[in-house]
């Protein structure tokens, strides 16, 4: 960080775009926003960018990263893309969805972003912030969510600067992420069967993975952590808990008074932040139906839920 002990915070025009997307060209790290979380973006071609990745967050060599592109065009210079692949990304890019996909030898990516794999995730967002992004670089990003491994995925600049302040170049303030849960990550086998890794914001008529291996982000037993025990389907609060409701059951937040899973979904994280803040010692949360998105929800604060190792 050229010896920053302050992680600067800057705004979204055009001349600040341009600043940071000279800060990832010269290899280092800015945290941006997404339509579902804010991810920490380093250059995918660049050993050094990629390992200041794993080394700011706390990752797992063994966890690999979701390479982000502004066209399909760059996307097939990646990956091999088949029929199957090709029709979801053109029924999801740009938006919140990850593909899983055999990687061309020949793609030029830091050895890192796939952790060994010979699959590369890549997805094409559709914030404007990072779209703009991609296109100022011109290069292929990788950009895990911007917070310490294995913590609560952010969904503000607070919440990135509370756990990487000092660690990275820069955040881009592009405010709250209106998705608020990663994207859906899909494997796009050598049958043509589709196999989804972890579920998020785009639903699909899939297989679901046996979790037996780590071919993505997201995949870990204990994840998206507070710091403190989390209890899932609560119908009542201990005093000693601070509740996150849903619905009918009010809580000391609320991911949604009227019960939608939608507005559920975009406030998880923040609930789960203000959660880990209070001085409440455990963490209850409100059963969410196992429905529509409520099904990614659910995924994350399983995962919430699940001690370290």
């Amino acid at each position: 960080m050229s010896g920053k002990y302050v992680t600067e915070t800057i705004g979204t025009d055009a001349h600040e775009i341009t600043r940071a997307a000279r800060i990832l060209r010269d290899g280092g790290l800015v945290a941006v926003p997404t339509e579902t979380v804010y991810g920490l973006a380093a250059r995918a071609d660049n050993d050094e960018a990629v390992s200041r990745i794993y080394g700011a967050k706390g990752r797992p060599d063994f966890n690999p990263l979701i390479v982000h592109v502004a066209s399909l065009e760059l996307a097939r210079k990646l990956a091999d893309f088949s029929d199957v692949a090709e029709k979801l990304a053109a029924e999801h890019w740009p938006g919140p969805l990850t593909l899983v996909l055999p990687r061309r030898r020949d793609a030029g990516l830091a050895e890192a972003v796939t952790a060994g794999l010979e699959t590369v995730a890549i997805r094409m967002p559709s914030h404007a912030v990072m779209r703009a992004l991609l296109e100022e670089s011109g290069l292929p990003i990788a950009a895990p969510s911007a917070n310490r491994s294995g913590f609560i995925s952010p969904t503000s600049t607070a919440h990135v600067l509370a756990s990487l302040d000092g660690r990275i170049d820069a955040v881009i303030d592009g405010g709250m992420c209106e998705q608020g849960l990663e994207s859906t990550i899909a494997a796009v086998r050598t049958d043509g069967s589709v196999v989804v890794l972890r579920p998020g914001p785009i639903l699909l008529a899939a297989s679901a993975a046996d979790g037996k291996n780590i071919e993505a982000p997201g995949q870990l037993a204990s994840h998206y952590a507070p710091g403190k025990p989390v209890r899932l389907m609560a119908s009542e609060v201990a005093p000693d808990e601070f509740l996150i409701g849903f619905g009918d059951l009010a809580g000391d937040c609320s991911l949604s008074e009227k019960g939608d899973l939608t507005e559920a979904a975009s406030r998880l994280y923040a609930c789960l932040h203000n959660g880990a803040l209070s001085a409440k010692p455990r963490i209850a949360v409100a059963e969410i139906p196992e429905v529509g998105v409520g099904i990614a929800i659910n995924d994350r604060l399983r995962r919430a839920a699940t001690p370290p190792d």
